[in-house]
């Protein structure tokens, strides 16, 4: 390839690594020779060469993919474009298979980690990493050392709040998940706060905290209109939840968006489009926190590292039960 190009194998190899000053048109002629014999730049020897391995590991603890699923297609557009590989370890939660699976990222000589889940409660850090940069995504870190890559939960919540307030919504119930969890007791929490500040309160006294089911929704929905008949709104912790309430809603005869309207959260299709009337939801973006965890990573293996909390904005959903 480079007997063809004109040019000496140690300028081949920078024009093909971008490094190195040289002649656009030199540039242009290894490109040509490349193009010509269909060369392929052999990886081994690539990695010999740079010492990296030109992989990166992604560990989730989301066995079922609903949330890391996302988020490793956000990882890939930004990694895919310096032709990085992604290898995927689900780890299930178990921290005998974590450390399983760390063990073979190790050996495979990975250049970073990726470490997801499925909620949004802080884990420790990653045991026996060996100088291989690590960011965290949707489940930060505990270490405030670490980089960590999470959803804006306050923005979420304004902007589901605020939506409702705009369209003239005044008695406002919360219904979510568990108590223990971090995502409901933040978005509670937050819900709670934001309300406050319009020098209003919850239409029911107090924030519903269950399971993040449908069948919980259809419950809470159920103590909101006994509690609360006047509730001319209904903000869900998830949309597996806000599809529950909107069940109940339509079987007691309540108008929905019309006398109750009903947000959810997570902007998961499965639900928002199978519920009745669709879901108006937020969206917390998984894909663009996989996008910003995988560049906080490439900055991190080019030893720039960017430690700390990077928070991802939410996005409104608008669709038709608000």
């Amino acid at each position: 390839m480079a007997t063809l190009a004109g040019v000496s194998v140690g300028t081949a190899s920078k024009a093909l690594s971008g490094n190195g000053r040289m002649r656009p048109e030199t540039r242009q002629r290894v490109l040509d020779a490349v193009q010509a014999l269909d060369f392929r730049p052999n990886p081994q020897a690539q990695s010999l060469h740079t010492g990296r391995s030109w992989t990166v590991g992604l560990m989730t603890t989301d066995g079922i993919g609903r949330f890391s699923t996302p988020v490793l297609l956000g990882a890939e557009d930004a990694l895919g474009a310096g032709k990085i590989s992604v290898l995927l370890c689900d780890t299930r939660g178990d921290q005998i298979r974590e450390q399983h699976h760390l063990g073979n990222l190790m050996d495979r000589r990975v250049d970073g980690i990726i470490v997801t889940g499925r909620r949004t409660d802080p884990r420790p850090p990653l045991v026996g990493v060996r100088e291989i940069p690590v960011v965290y995504a949707l489940s930060p870190s505990t270490d405030p050392a670490d980089t960590s890559v999470v959803s804006d939960e306050r923005s979420g919540c304004r902007l589901a709040i605020e939506y409702l307030l705009g369209s003239g919504r005044r008695r406002i119930a919360h219904v979510t998940g568990p108590a223990h969890h971090a995502a409901a007791s933040d978005r509670a929490r937050h819900t709670t706060e934001l309300l406050e500040q319009a020098s209003l309160e919850l239409a029911t006294g107090r924030v519903h905290f269950g399971d993040w089911s449908e069948a919980w929704g259809r419950r809470a929905a159920e103590a909101v209109l006994r509690a609360a008949p006047d509730t001319d709104a209904i903000f869900c912790g998830n949309d597996q939840i806000a599809r529950g309430v909107t069940d109940t809603l339509r079987e007691r005869g309540v108008p929905v968006p019309e006398q109750v309207a009903v947000v959810g959260y997570d902007n998961w299709d499965t639900m928002t489009l199978a519920a009745r009337p669709p879901l108006t939801t937020i969206d917390v973006d998984l894909v663009e926190i996989g996008r910003i965890a995988a560049l906080r990573l490439l900055e991190a293996i080019d030893t720039n590292p960017s430690p700390g909390l990077h928070q991802v904005p939410c996005r409104l959903v608008v669709r038709e039960s608000a």
